[in-house]
């Protein structure tokens, strides 16, 4: 029943991701949400996140970001990245991320999905068909809305983590 919330993987942030190794398995495209998934909630592009979209394109990525929030929020992290991005993103229904790969010229196959929320990042690149990666929020100052959803997050990621307790011990 909660299995379509549960990401492909779990990690505790983005910036411990081998994306080598995804891009060596034939991955080419990666949608990322940036509050909380790159940096904190409402801050500005750091050196690690313009790094890390330096480091991503010279491998051979595509890049998206998408977000729910407004254009302003996210037009000011995406030009300090050179990123597209899409905003208002409704996630987590599906076809915002089907346009982002779309947009980078890849498919629900060959592309990654990254954020730290349960049932709008992961739940929406699961119903899209992506390999959906969730990280663990950066910074706990989240707006109220987001602290209540993550107590039921709590409840979903103790019976994926029960799941794949079983997965390894098979």
């Amino acid at each position: 029943m909660l299995e379509g919330f549960y990401p492909k993987e779990y990690r505790n942030s983005t910036y411990e991701i081998n994306f080598e190794d995804f891009y060596e398995k034939g991955f080419r495209g990666i949608i990322f949400d940036i509050d909380n998934t790159l940096v904190p909630h409402g801050m500005p592009a750091d050196e690690r996140a313009i790094a890390l979209m330096k480091r991503l394109k010279k491998i051979g990525y595509r890049v998206t970001m998408l977000s729910n929030n407004k254009e302003p929020r996210v037009k000011m992290f995406c030009d300090a990245v050179d990123a597209p991005y899409i905003f208002k993103a409704g996630k987590p229904n599906p076809q915002n991320y089907r346009k982002a790969f779309v947009e980078m010229g890849t498919n629900e196959k060959n592309t990654l999905f990254v954020g730290d929320q349960i049932f709008t990042d992961v739940w929406g690149a699961n119903k899209a068909g992506l390999h959906s990666i969730l990280v663990r929020p950066i910074h706990p100052k989240e707006e109220i809305q987001i602290v209540l959803k993550r107590y039921l997050e709590r409840i979903v990621l103790y019976f994926y983590q029960r799941a794949q307790r079983r997965k390894s011990s098979d």
